[in-house]
Order: C-alpha cells, then structure tokens, then sequence
C-alpha cells in the first residue's frame, strides 16, 4: 500500500528536471503519482534504445507513459480524500457524540461488502488505484518490447513487482479492515495510512510494515516450490532466508497454531490446502517417497486452485494473494476446514500487535 521510496516532494521539482518529457510540471504531481528517479532513468535508457533500433516501438513507449502522465495529474486534481470525508464528518457533528474524520471513513467502508465497495470510494482513492494499474501495465509493455535484453530486464522486472506489492499492501489492508474482529483503534490507523497514501503518497504511520510485506511477496516470488517430500523444509528456507528477524519470531509464535501451518504451506506450495491434502494422500497410498512439479500437476488436473506464481510475470503473485483470500473467506462463510486468513494478514497482525507492544 505504502511505497516509502516513492521519490521527492510534492513541493519541489526533482534534480535538473522541472518537466517531464510531456511538459507535465514533476512538481504538480503528489509523489504517489510521479515516477520515482530510477524509474525515470530506467525509462531514459530505454527511450535511448529504442529510438536508435526500434523507433515505432519508441513512439509507443512514449505515447503510453504521457497517457500515464496525464492520468496522473488528472488523479491529483480531484479533491483529497481528508477534504471530502472530512466535510461529511463535519456535517455530521450535529449528530449524536459526532463524527471525526477517521471514524466518518471507517464507517463509511464498513456499510458496504467489499464486492460493492468500489462505487462508494471517493474518486481520489479510485483513481488512485486505477493509476498504479495503469503504471504497472505501461511498464509491463516496456518490458515486453525489449524482451531479455539484460540491461532492462532485471530492473523492469522489479519496477512491476514493486507496483504489484504496492497494489496487494492496500488489498491486506482492506482485508483487515474488513474483519470486524480487528481492533477498531488499529483499524483506525490503518484508515489514516490508506488516506494518506491516497491524497500524497507521503510516508506513513505504519508505512514500516509495507517494506516486510513486499519482501516477504519478493522472496516467495523468486523462490518456487521443489515439491519434494511436501513436508516444505526446503521452501520454508529459501523463504526465510530472505526476511528478518521479525519473520522468526512470527513463526515461532504461530506455526502451533493449525490454521497458520495450513496458510503458510498454500503460500509455500502454491497449492490450496485441500490440493495438499490430495497430494499427500496419494504419496502414503501409493507408497511415493518424493513428488515431481509435474506429477503434482498431473495428480490434481488442468485446472489448480490458485495462479502460478512465475518467473515470467511478477503480477501473477496478485493473483495468487487475491484467490487465496476468495479462498479464506468462502471457508469462513461455509464453516469449511483450512485457513481463514492469508499467510500475509497473520502476518501483517502479528508485526501490528508486536508494534503495540
């Protein structure tokens, strides 16, 4: 939800530049809605590529990122979200005990489920949305026009993983705040890094929570299951490798609990735990030591429960998020077995309750 690198203030126009290459003032634009400098010079490079090989391909690009530009400034003219909630909070103080700002917000994304929610977002917090959309799929079709090329490929890769995080951080949050046993005072806070992010992109209350969840996604994005004995030893490493200390103690505090092993062997497998269970069930009754990516394909069809994350699209482990979580709330609505939650909100929860401590 939070990128806390999102580049320099809204207030000042960035380093040997006041315009883009469309003529559209940096300094216009909040810093949710301008490229960040490296970004900027990944684009540079590539403008420099294509007009010397691929002019038409360049004229594209360029067409695509003013489009971009302009989707950007037209995002930041809308009123802020604080503006208008806060308007209707005043308005509302007349009222029993009044209203605040936050709790006016609050209570205005909890009336509605969150499959009838997105007509009821005031327009800054749709277009914002629809603007990191759109920012992810210019840069997905720069990375398709240059292909493997090394010097792009890398960087372009991790531009849309990092959109892609920034798009599934907000999802986690929505999903808590969605939970009506979640503390109000937490949801609370939570609303304030939603509004903010929304109106300026600036750094957050919480945004120190944005970074876990973004590494933990990038880890699991480079490290694909092996299958093996499915008893995840050696998914479980590769992940934990790559995250701190924080991650430990989450899992040492939780991995009792039933429903958290469950969700995080989904996370590691990329398989529903109702797939693992077939899966497992099928090496004891056959007598299978270790199992193949292709025979657990072969065990479960044409047709798996959830998206491959691949190495070929960081925007498949959205996907991936979004259908285990369909997934957690259908078991919930129909009192199934497996988990509830996401591997990603119990941890989102445990690093807020430990930040509360």
């Amino acid at each position: 939800m939070v990128d806390a690198s999102l580049g320099t203030s809204a207030d000042s126009p960035r380093p040997g530049s006041k315009t883009c290459d469309y003529g559209v003032p940096h300094h216009d634009l909040p810093p949710a809605y301008a490229l960040r400098e490296q970004e900027e010079r990944l684009i540079g490079d590539i403008y420099a590529f294509l007009d010397s090989s691929f002019p038409e391909e360049g004229g594209l690009v360029r067409e695509r990122f003013s489009a971009l530009e302009e989707l950007a400034a037209a995002v930041a003219r809308f009123p802020s979200v604080r503006a208008v909630e806060g308007g209707y909070a005043e308005r509302r103080k007349s009222g029993a005990g009044g209203s605040s700002t936050r709790d006016s917000f609050l209570e205005s994304l909890s009336a509605y489920s969150p499959a009838a929610r997105l007509l009821r977002l005031p327009t800054r917090a749709a277009g914002a949305h629809s603007y990191f959309i759109a920012k992810c799929h210019a840069f997905f079709l720069v990375s398709k026009l240059v292909g493997n090329i090394e010097a792009f490929y890398k960087p372009l890769r991790q531009v849309i993983l990092s959109i892609t995080c920034t798009l599934l951080a907000e999802e986690v949050y929505f999903s808590c705040l969605d939970d009506p046993a979640f503390p109000r005072e937490i949801k609370g806070r939570l609303v304030d890094d939603l509004v903010s992010f929304w109106d300026s992109g600036a750094e957050l209350s919480t945004a120190k929570h944005q970074p876990a969840l973004e590494a933990l996604w990038t880890v699991r994005d480079a490290s694909p299951p092996s299958f093996g004995t499915m008893d995840g030893a050696s998914e479980l490493m590769r992940v934990s490798l790559g995250m701190g200390k924080d991650w430990s103690e989450f899992l040492i505090a939780q991995l009792g609990n039933p429903e958290t092993q469950e969700a995080l062997e989904e996370f590691l497998f990329n398989l529903s735990c109702e797939e693992i269970q077939e899966v497992r069930s099928r090496l004891v009754r056959f007598g299978i030591s270790a199992v193949s990516h292709a025979e657990v394909r072969s065990f479960l069809g044409s047709r798996p429960a959830y998206t491959m994350v691949k190495s070929t699209d960081p925007r498949a482990i959205y996907d991936f998020y979004m259908e285990r979580r369909d997934m957690a709330v259908c078991r919930m609505r129909n009192s199934a077995p497996g988990p509830k939650k996401t591997l990603e909100e119990m941890y989102f929860r445990f690093r807020l309750a430990q930040n509360e401590g």
